[in-house]
């Protein structure tokens, strides 16, 4: 007895199940990060300051927010994105598929020592922020205060 080949209707069927596993797996890679998973920071020290480097993919430039207070570095990134498919004519009542979604990343730092806020500085280039922060130098001169006997 010969073998019959797999008729269009079973090939529809394959696709349809493929298509939703890929669809599922996708909505799993757009989840909000797991409790406890946070984004990374690596603080580097030289002899003139700290460089704080973070990788912020996906985010524009805009939607970072910096902050420095009391030796606390804070980084906040917020985006929001919406996909709009099969809504060509004009009414939302007519969408087939209509996503929302929404990401963002809150971080703080604990600095060493203080820094001179007022001359941070900050670039953000393919997705990686990266942070000069001053030290507040305290000269040779101030660190030591005479104190008169008498």
């Amino acid at each position: 007895m010969m073998k019959r080949s797999p008729s269009f209707d079973e090939f529809d069927d394959l696709f349809a199940r493929m298509s939703r596993q890929l669809e599922e797996m996708s909505r799993q890679f757009d989840a909000p990060r797991p409790f406890g998973h946070e984004t990374a920071i690596d603080l580097r020290e030289d002899s003139e300051s700290f460089v704080a480097v973070v990788d912020l993919p996906g985010f524009d430039r805009e939607d970072i927010d910096l902050s420095v207070a009391d030796r606390l570095l804070t980084i906040e990134a917020v985006r929001e994105e919406s996909t709009d498919t099969g809504n060509e004519h004009g009414s939302e009542e007519h969408y087939v598929r209509r996503e929302r979604r929404s990401d963002s990343v809150r971080r703080s730092l604990r600095l060493p020592a203080d820094v001179r806020a007022d001359d941070a500085s900050a670039t953000y280039n393919n997705g990686v922020l990266t942070v000069i922060l001053p030290k507040l130098l305290v000269e040779d001169d101030e660190a030591s205060h005479h104190i008169d006997v008498e």
